[in-house]
């Protein structure tokens, strides 16, 4: 089996009875087409059977955010044109490569006259790859970083950079954090569904119960609070999640029930919360504020600050910030989080790990770096100067691009409007950077776009909200951790143990073991 897959070319592994249309057909009849037959893609050909482009559910999606009348649409102007090629008698590890650097999810494959035999799909050329030996000198090579590359099945959501949209489940995220709490969206990725109103209240009774940080958990928060100089929010978070999970017991999953799994779930999550505003106050000599029993998510973690209870539009803003950063996809601390799941560890392991990778520079955000860009700015008569130095120097702007939106990212849309509703001091200076920042860049580097990313207005948001910079990355960990364990309970739902290979590149083996010197 390893040897064919290894000798495969395009032929081997295509669908060799492709989904087909026509430009002149209406998009909503090839929509149909594809919904029944089950597929991701239909090949748009000309008269004589050859390529012209490719319709897939990433252009339907597009073209149903447009507005536009499926009836009357024809394929021609919605789909991808120029969607690649590539020859039946090419190495399927080629067809691989060239998915991936095109970040495609589908190819045509066609013949020396380039009419069209079939389609190649980037998760059937996965597949194939998982049949390589580590020790092959022929096995499919991945991007750096895994780019683009489909590593597994997943219903917890999805992010589509090319339109600008994200999705829990089946979702819009945004949607969601206009219409419903926190606590609904958490059912929804722990549930599988939105609960209706009996559902919500008793999630919501569950969770709160699990708030209150165990007695054996709290004695040694403040050794953790006061272990280095300065205090680390997340550093510290990140040793007391993994107390915790010692301290409640957890064990591997694979030795627990699925039940037992989502209630350990809804115990870290609960808790995380508690665990950074404990450990942030007595980073300061103030003993940890208990949680109020009657205040929701949002609300629960400002009043565990400092002891007051929010007013009602901090506690909104604070919401939105946490739906909206609940989930993004197969980012580094999802997938390290999935990783750790897949070796049947606890959930607790997994969960740290998680925090582990979101503490890295590259990852973690920078709300408050963007805070700090903006102090340096000082005020909006300032941003053009700024700005056009920085783009002259090559530097980086804080709260701006994003290695998967290429357009605007739905979050900094949300967050912007948030910011606009709550008003506050920043919001000027925000709006105005953000429109020189476009202006200056379509100036001097025609063609370079970039967009506000998630950081850029979560930074004014959760200022305005009284949260200070120190808290921002935790305050994202809060949220990201319902995330993750939405993902943990998939990977345990359907394990395989994740194990891909690497591509040695060091001196040929064997060399000989030279002696001891002396």
């Amino acid at each position: 089996m390893v040897d064919a897959a290894r000798n495969q070319t395009v032929a081997d592994v295509m669908n060799p009875d492709p989904v087909t249309a026509t430009p002149s057909e209406t998009v909503r009849g090839v929509a149909e087409r594809l919904e029944a037959a089950g597929v991701g893609a239909v090949v748009v050909v000309d008269e004589i059977r050859r390529p012209i482009g490719i319709m897939t559910e990433r252009d339907l999606l597009r073209f149903a955010a447009s507005g536009a009348d499926g009836e009357v649409a024809k394929v021609g102007e919605w789909m991808t044109e120029d969607p690649g090629l590539i020859g039946v008698d090419v190495a399927a590890a080629k067809a691989f490569d060239k998915l991936a650097a095109a970040k495609y999810r589908h190819i045509p494959a066609v013949d020396s006259d380039g009419a069209l035999q079939g389609i190649v799909s980037l998760r059937r050329l996965t597949q194939l790859a998982q049949l390589q030996p580590v020790t092959s000198p022929g096995h499919l090579e991945a991007p750096k970083g895994l780019e683009g590359v489909i590593v597994a099945d997943t219903t917890v959501g999805d992010v589509r950079g090319q339109e600008g949209f994200y999705h829990y489940r089946q979702y819009s995220a945004t949607d969601l954090a206009r219409s419903r709490s926190i606590e609904d969206i958490w059912h929804l990725m722990f549930r599988g569904h939105l609960p209706t109103a009996p559902e919500s209240a008793a999630f919501t009774d569950e969770y709160r119960a699990l708030r209150v940080i165990p007695d054996s958990v709290a004695a040694v928060l403040p050794s953790i609070a006061t272990a280095s100089t300065p205090f680390v929010p997340l550093d510290a978070l990140r040793t007391a999640v993994s107390l915790f999970g010692q301290v409640q017991g957890f064990r591997p999953w694979l030795d627990t029930d699925a039940e037992t799994l989502r209630h350990e779930a809804m115990q870290i999550c609960s808790v995380i919360p508690s665990l950074s505003m404990a450990l942030y106050r007595l980073s300061r000599g103030e003993q940890p504020v208990t949680p109020h029993a009657e205040l929701g998510y949002a609300a629960n973690y400002l009043y565990m600050q400092n002891g007051q209870v929010p007013a009602a539009n901090e506690a909104y803003g604070v919401e939105k910030y946490l739906i909206s950063t609940i989930d993004h996809g197969f980012n580094a601390s999802t997938f390290t989080g999935r990783v750790i799941t897949s070796t049947g560890a606890d959930i607790g392991a997994a969960v740290t790990g998680a925090i582990g990778a979101l503490s890295g520079p590259l990852h973690g955000g920078a709300p408050s770096r963007a805070l700090d860009m903006l102090d340096e700015i000082g005020t909006p008569e300032r941003a053009d100067a700024w700005v056009r130095n920085a783009v002259a120097n090559g530097d980086r702007i804080m709260g701006f691009g994003h290695r998967v939106y290429k357009t605007d990212d739905p979050r900094s849309l949300l967050l912007r409007e948030v910011a606009r509703e709550m008003g506050g001091p920043r919001l000027e200076l925000a709006v105005e950077v953000e429109h020189t920042v476009i202006d200056v860049l379509a100036e001097l580097k025609p063609g370079r776009q970039l967009y506000t990313n998630v950081e850029f207005y979560a930074g004014v948001v959760m200022e305005e909200c009284g949260l200070p910079p120190e808290l921002f990355t935790p305050t994202f960990a809060a949220s990201r951790a319902i995330g993750w364990c939405a993902n943990i309970l998939e990977q345990a739902s359907d394990n395989r143990i994740i194990r891909p290979s690497a591509n040695y590149v060091g001196p040929p083996p064997p060399q000989p073991v030279p002696p001891t010197e002396g």
